[in-house]
């Protein structure tokens, strides 16, 4: 059965991201009306892990360099990013 995407509320993509089996995810679909076969939830759980973050996730896991106009790739940015001592 096909899960109409528009249905899934930011709520239950995160409970989802927390699934690490088929079984869990099966499980928790079925709690919101939802209706998987192990090999859809095979499938959502390999989508869920090429999903790309979004940009509050992205800001928790970046760092590095900072690329500004106008910066060369060896200054930092003044905002407290960069690697120590770049």
């Amino acid at each position: 059965m096909s899960i109409d995407k528009s249905k899934i509320t930011k709520e239950m993509l995160d409970k989802a991201l927390e699934c690490k089996t088929a079984d869990e995810l099966i499980a928790l679909a079925k709690t919101y009306g939802f209706t998987l076969t192990k090999e859809e939830a095979e499938a959502y759980l390999a989508e869920l892990e090429d999903m790309e973050l979004d940009a509050e996730a992205l800001d928790k896991v970046a760092g590095g360099m900072c690329y500004s106009a106008g910066l060369g790739a060896n200054e930092r940015c003044n905002r407290g990013g960069g690697i120590a001592g770049a």
